[in-house]
């Protein structure tokens, strides 16, 4: 903890000097808060002082219920006023004409880098968005009794409207049975890892009547003696998924739903023809995606500068899309529909709570096909509210007008501000939850997928993700800091960099090295360091610490490895030659001092 607050008064320091702006009584103020509420300061309560800066970016001027918990001289919080004075009026508490996009960078720099840093949250919290998860059921369910079917019917013809070519496309696959599924890379809730997916021992009636066993699971019709090894499950049997949370921030945990081997298998090989249907489609390549979020950024950073878009954010997004949206989506799609559903898993448990529960939701991430599902089903709602907006029947005049103005990838959504309100009252019709504290459209800031804008400018941050190593078998913390480093130096926060450069010499040997380079070490605006030529090669080299993964011993042979081989969705060999002797991703980080490439 000593180290962290150390690299804080660092960082302070920084950002001071970008203002020219003492720094000294919020380093103070600061530590006290710290020494009495712990590191929860800086990951909670320092993350809300800088929601709410966000926000009031946003409104134009400091709420009366903003900033809690903050002691105020008049309109503005005491803690960085330094910095916030050049932005709000002092008084009043009103944005100025000209606000410094310095100083806005520099506030969203301190208070926002500490909330994801990876860390358990307490059980307690952790307890509670379980119960989350199960309550959100309840909204699923209360939502698809109150779908009029005026809706559910303007819903159905706008999806179509939308995805009739995509949806085609993918259905013509499915029909012919060409769909060629794979394993995903994650946990599955039989605990199987690795090449042992391909073993499959499970398989349900519903998926034999969509995906054969026989045509699946077997490389063909001549083994199919092994059939007798694989339980066909009935409905009432099904292996549920297994809920568990993974850290997100230390306020909350991420719900994550870990599906069964033989559905997380069927589920990849729809999501590849899919994604093959919608990068093929100019439309609907423009309007979602979920591989690359720079679209999305691109739109963010032109709504910051025109005010024209607006970037909105969702709560909950894939806990509460519901199976029906998702069938009432497909249901001119038949083939498509009825491989969804069979693909699709019933019931959750959630372990720790001792419950099961039968699912009203499609998904929650976890599956493969949540986020290609979502992101048709909120643009579809997107369109919806448009269609309102406007007071006609939609047309594909009007849908090919908006590309470069719509665009969803996951939950985070681009929408014309001359929309907004409409869509988020047709979003919040359908049961989802627009984050306010996350949504803008009524100032210069716009964030997205992970960067943030003023007026142009872009003020993205750097975050710490892990605490600070102490020794060199704090391996994952290491490889964490050091690209924290070379962030900050990037960003030009160099007294930072220079407190981690210091730090981490005297874990490990820490050369400057270009950006490609496998060496973990300091980048830097002079280039890389030569510290010997290769004998051999004669190429210069660097002595530092190299990850390497250990990917886990998993031997296939027999039938399944001659599936694992012939499941493949190119023509191409695989291109690790041991794919059949290692598989899974690698349990624990690992680093080593070698001779390398410093570029």
């Amino acid at each position: 903890m000593k180290s962290l607050m150390l690299f804080l008064q660092n960082v302070l320091e920084d950002l001071g000097t970008w203002c020219c702006t003492s720094t000294l009584l919020d380093l103070k103020t600061i530590k006290k808060r710290v020494e009495d509420e712990g590191i929860s300061f800086l990951t909670i309560s320092l993350a809300q002082f800088g929601a709410d800066f966000q926000k009031s970016l946003d409104q134009g001027y400091v709420g009366s219920d903003q900033f809690a918990g903050f002691r105020r001289t008049g309109g503005l919080p005491r803690l960085f006023s330094g910095f916030l004075c050049h932005i709000f009026d002092s008084e009043s508490g009103r944005l100025i004409d000209n606000p410094s996009i310095v100083h806005i960078h520099a506030i969203r720099q301190i208070t926002l880098m500490w909330a994801k840093i990876d860390l358990p949250c307490t059980d307690a919290r952790r307890v509670r968005a379980l119960r989350k998860f199960i309550d959100c059921e309840q909204d699923v369910k209360h939502y698809d009794k109150n779908w009029t079917d005026e809706s559910r019917s303007r819903f159905s013809r706008i999806g179509t409207l939308l995805w009739a070519d995509v949806l085609t496309s993918v259905d013509e696959t499915v029909y012919r049975g060409e769909i060629i599924p794979q394993h995903g890379p994650g946990a599955t809730a039989d605990r199987k890892v690795g090449n042992d997916k391909w073993r499959i021992t499970e398989w349900t009636e519903r998926l034999d009547s969509q995906f054969p066993v026989g045509e699946f699971v077997l490389p063909n019709q001549r083994y199919w003696k092994d059939l007798s090894g694989v339980h066909i499950l009935e409905p009432g049997a099904e292996r549920p998924v297994r809920v568990i949370t993974v850290p997100k921030t230390l306020k909350t945990p991420r719900i994550i739903a870990i599906e069964p081997v033989c559905m997380q298998y069927v589920q990849q090989g729809l999501l590849g023809e899919i994604q093959r249907a919608v990068e093929a489609n100019d439309t609907a390549r423009q309007l979602i995606g979920w591989q690359s979020s720079v679209p999305n950024q691109h739109l963010a950073c032109i709504g910051s500068r025109n005010e024209a878009l607006a970037t909105l954010d969702l709560r909950e997004a894939s806990d509460r899309v519901s199976n029906q949206h998702v069938r009432v989506l497909l249901r001119n799609f038949g083939s498509l529909l009825a491989a969804v559903d069979a693909a699709r898993s019933r019931k959750a448990a959630v372990l720790e709570l001792n419950r099961t529960i039968r699912l009203a939701k499609f998904a929650s991430m976890g599956s493969a096909l949540t986020f290609p599902m979502e992101a048709m089903v909120f643009c579809t709602v997107v369109f919806m509210g448009i269609e309102k907006a406007l007071n006609r029947p939609l047309t594909r005049k009007d849908i090919k007008s908006l590309t470069g103005q719509v665009r969803v990838y996951g939950d985070d959504i681009i929408v014309p501000v001359d929309y907004v309100h409409a869509v988020i009252e047709e979003l919040e019709t359908f049961g989802f939850l627009v984050n306010s504290s996350k949504s803008f459209w009524t100032g210069k800031f716009r964030e997205s997928c992970g960067k943030e804008y003023y007026d142009g400018s872009d003020v993205s941050i750097v975050r710490i993700r892990s605490m600070l190593p102490s020794s060199r078998k704090h391996a994952e913390e290491i490889v964490s800091t050091v690209s924290l480093r070379n962030h900050l130096y990037e960003a030009g926060l160099w007294k930072a960099a220079g407190y981690l450069d210091d730090l981490l010499e005297r874990i490990i040997p820490f050369p400057m090295v270009g950006p490609e380079s496998p060496v973990l070490g300091r980048r830097s605006f002079l280039g890389y360091e030569t510290q010997r030529i290769c004998r051999h090669l004669h190429r210069p080299l660097v002595k530092g610490m190299v990850v390497t993964p250990s990917i886990p011993a998993s031997v296939l042979d027999g039938v399944p490895a001659l599936l694992k081989v012939l499941s493949k969705t190119s023509g191409l060999p695989n291109p690790d030659p041991k794919h059949l002797e290692r598989a899974g991703r690698p349990r624990s980080t690992d680093i080593k001092a070698r001779w390398s490439v410093p570029y």
